[in-house]
């Protein structure tokens, strides 16, 4: 076999291999979702305000 087909077929495969690992990588790795614990009550009537505009 001629050593450029060679080279050829080595770097595809290589290359189908290492994409499919991050293909499984981002099946298997969790979304994190990063939300407050904690939701504090607003104080003053501009946090209140703010606070209904954002939880609509």
């Amino acid at each position: 076999m001629n050593d450029f087909k060679l080279k050829l077929i080595l770097s595809g495969l290589g290359g189908i291999i290492f994409s499919f690992i991050f293909i499984l990588l981002t099946f298997v790795l969790p979304v994190k979702d990063k939300k407050d614990a904690f939701i504090y009550k607003p104080k003053g009537k501009l946090q209140i305000i703010s606070h209904s505009l954002k939880n609509k």
